[in-house]
């Protein structure tokens, strides 16, 4: 019984640790434009792969949350840059 609870109490600690170490380093995020669409995504830079398909441009510098990211993006939508 002690073996099973130090074993929970050391992956409890080791995910603990692991969520602290990703949350401290968060993804930028930026706006990316769809060709032909006029369609805008706020896109999320810590997702390991690139946006499908590969017809679109990044309309933005890189920004830090997610909130500022929707602030650029209505931004965007006010100059007719974007529809949706």
């Amino acid at each position: 019984m002690r073996r099973v609870f130090a074993l929970c109490a050391a992956s409890s600690l080791a995910l603990s640790a692991l969520t602290l170490t990703s949350s401290a380093q968060a993804a930028p995020f930026h706006i990316i434009h769809w060709s032909g669409t006029n369609i805008c995504q706020v896109w999320d830079n810590g997702i390991p792969t690139k946006p499908w398909p590969s017809d679109y441009k990044a309309v933005s510098k890189k920004l830090p949350t997610f909130d500022a990211a929707l602030k650029v993006k209505a931004g965007l939508m006010k100059k007719g840059v974007c529809k949706l």
